[in-house]
């Protein structure tokens, strides 16, 4: 059967409300459905192939039961020390995570995937943007404050720099200003104007 692509249904294959924020701020119509996937890194993966991987299946999955539609699948892991650092789940694991990354560099790798699997032009898209975040050197006094006021348990790296936790932040280097945030918007505008997707439309 041949599937034709549709540049006008757009969908958003993630569960993160971060994510879903962002992409609004577009003003595209869009959909958003969780893609039901492994996220564990494979053993000796890289981190960025771990994000570029994990983005791409996530958006392979959703195109399964959304052929013809543009799917966008987005994932990010960060890592200190070639060390692996993920969503802490709890108030504990967040205070070890931020204990561990003080007056360090961590750096971010935020991977998006823009698939559509139509015909005649099947398109695969895939990114990785590259963000440096230095912590400033804190107590455990403060560090444990800021986690009972913010709560990021569900941020890999233990801290929203869209709210509070910008001030445990001393440093952000990236070329996507929303990169960190989970959703690098720079450079999925470009990947979607390659997609067919207009975001100037004459009235």
């Amino acid at each position: 059967m041949t599937v034709l692509c549709n540049e006008n249904r757009i969908i958003l294959a993630s569960s993160s409300i971060y994510r879903k924020e962002l992409l609004s701020r577009l003003n595209l119509p869009f959909e958003v459905m969780i893609p039901d996937i492994d996220e564990i890194a494979f053993p000796s993966e890289t981190p960025q192939a771990t994000a570029l991987r994990l983005a791409e299946q996530k958006a392979r999955a959703i195109a399964k039961i959304a052929p013809g539609a543009i799917i966008i699948g987005s994932d990010q892991v960060a890592t200190l020390n070639n060390l692996h650092i993920g969503k802490p789940g709890n108030h504990q694991n967040a205070l070890a995570q931020l204990q561990m990354m003080r007056g360090k560099q961590v750096i971010f790798h935020s991977a998006l995937c823009v698939y559509q699997d139509c015909q005649p032009m099947p398109l695969v898209q895939v990114e990785n943007v590259q963000t440096s975040v230095t912590f400033r050197d804190l107590s455990d006094a403060e560090l444990d404050a800021y986690l009972r006021i913010e709560q990021p348990y569900d941020c890999a790296g233990s801290a929203k720099n869209e709210g509070l936790g910008i001030a445990i932040l001393e440093r952000i280097d990236s070329s996507d200003p929303t990169a960190l945030t989970g959703l690098p918007l720079i450079t999925l505008t470009s990947m979607l104007r390659k997609a067919g997707v207009s975001f100037f439309k004459p009235t």
